[in-house]
Parts: C-alpha cells; structure tokens; sequence
C-alpha cells in the first residue's frame, strides 16, 4: 500500500506547522509568527479579537501508536469498572475495520507555561488551545480520511461521527460518574494502543507527556501495530501527588483518583465567565509528566 506510517507521521507533522488551524486567529486574516531563524520577522497582527494572545501555536508534533482493532483492550473498556458496555470497539464504528491509529499532540511550550502562572483559574492561551485547537483536531481528522478513502480504504473517525455521544446513556445525572463517560474514549483507545499509561487525575501520560489532546483514526487499513511498552494502566505514573495539590476544585485524590463532578463544576464557572470557552489543565502542568513520562523506560 501506498499510504504507510512515516507517511501519515509526515503528513500530521506538516499539518502541525503549516496550518492555519493549529495558530490563534490565523483564519482571521493573521498570519502565523514567523520560525525562529528563518530571516523574516512577524506581521504585526490584529489584537481587536484576540488580544495578545493573536498568533500562538496551539500544537507541537505529534505521537502515534497503532494497534489491531481487535486488540483485546477494547474488550476491556467495556468493563462496567472502565467505561461500559455503552463504549463502541472499533469494529462497532466500522465492522470492517483492522486498524486503530491513537494519536497525541502536545501543547505548545508558550500554551503550558501560561497556564503555570496562576494555578487557581486558566490561563487565556489554555481556554484558546482547548476550545479553538478543536478546529485542528476536526480539520486533521477530516484529512486523514480524506487521504485513506482515496486509497480505496474504509475510514471513521469517532469524533466526527454522527453516532458520536459525549455523554453516557446510563444516566444524566452529572452528580454521578457514570456521567462523564461516552461511547468512544479517545484516552482509553490511546491506552490500549500503546500510546501511554493513566494518572491519579485521569488524564493519559505519554512519552511526550500529559499536556495535550488525542484523536484517533479507525480503519480498514493494515498497519503493523506497536508492542504496548508497558503493561498496568498507571505504569508512567510516579504519585508524586502534584496534581493532587494543583487541582482548584479539590477533585483528585490519592485513594480515588480524581472524582469528575467537583472538576465538571469548576470547568462549569469557567465557562460562565469566558463563554463559549472553558477549561482547566491545572493537572497537566506544573507537574513532573507535564511533558514527559516519568516513569517510562529511558525517562529515569
């Protein structure tokens, strides 16, 4: 086959620096800052928006892991005490699917050190990177399926589909866990492909780290899939407890992990105050997996 993994680690990287999608404002009229030492100096952009933040990279390059859509893992999200058996696998979302491709991006150095400043609300960088970034992940979604289909391959990616849910259909009542959980769990299929193990605050720490947003592409396409380079889900972890201490609304803890209804109402006031943006990520930074795994062979 034509399409291979190096191709799709070129295609995502070159997305990731070339696209107007991954700079603030940028689809605006803006232009993008431009590289260090490249001999050209940045157009001065329209603040009226954007304020000051006008310009900044959202997203850093990318990560992948593959697994087989069969992969045993995706069985196991459906345990009652994982997601449940509301969670699709890959061949639910496409009955012919072989593949499953988890990726992850990184948030920009610029992004993460804003939200260390002030560790009891966002920072501004933060809420753009989470509400406007979503306009990459959608638009690189979108071409990888694009290029897959022109291959003759059937591709889905869950975020894009219709069937998507964001909540669970056990219940509605946001007071429960159960709650916060959806049919497709972008983390949760990461895991399962290898891309990187659970926190006390839930989030999945790769090898580049916990600050950052994943996707993931179903296909009829075979890949060769990577080993899992570990085996329990909080391997990377070190509970070192920073996130624990970070955490405005109190919601992680060393026994439970972090409990979603306390998280879901601070993210509810930031949204009262910054609407239609909100956020947190206190838990992603400020801490020792911010960009890296801690406990990850070659990491030590």
């Amino acid at each position: 086959m034509i399409m291979t993994r190096e191709k799709l680690q070129r295609i995502a990287d070159d997305f990731c620096d070339n696209s107007e999608y991954n700079y603030l404002g940028s689809r605006d009229g803006a232009k993008k800052p431009a590289a260090d030492g490249d001999g050209a100096s940045p157009q001065k952009l329209d603040t009226e928006h954007f304020g000051s933040y006008e310009g900044i990279r959202f997203f850093e390059h990318s990560v992948f892991s593959i697994c087989r859509a069969d992969d045993p893992g995706f069985i196991n999200i459906k345990k009652p005490e994982v997601v449940g058996a509301h969670h699709f696998s890959p061949t639910d979302w496409l009955p012919e699917a072989k593949t499953v491709i988890a990726i992850f991006f990184p948030l920009t150095e610029q992004v993460r050190t804003a939200n260390r400043v002030n560790m009891a609300w966002p920072a501004e960088e933060w809420l753009h990177a989470r509400i406007d970034g979503q306009a990459f992940q959608v638009t690189l979604c979108h071409l990888a399926e694009e290029l897959l289909k022109k291959e003759g391959f059937a591709v889905i990616a869950p975020m894009l589909d219709s069937r998507f849910s964001g909540s669970s259909p056990i219940t509605k009542n946001k007071s429960e866990q159960a709650y916060y959980t959806s049919n497709w769990s972008e983390r949760h299929a990461a895991y399962a492909a290898g891309l990187g193990t659970f926190g006390l605050s839930k989030g999945l720490i790769t090898r580049k780290g916990v600050a950052g947003r994943f996707l993931s592409i179903i296909t009829a396409a075979c890949f060769e899939p990577d080993k899992r380079p570990y085996s329990g889900i909080y391997d990377y972890c070190s509970f070192c407890g920073a996130c624990i201490r970070n955490c405005p609304a109190e919601a992680i803890s060393k026994e439970l992990g972090k409990s979603h209804p306390p998280c879901s109402g601070f993210l509810d006031s930031t949204k009262e105050k910054h609407a239609p943006y909100y956020g947190c990520g206190k838990c992603q930074v400020k801490v020792p997996c911010e960009n890296r795994a801690p406990n990850a062979k070659g990491n030590h």
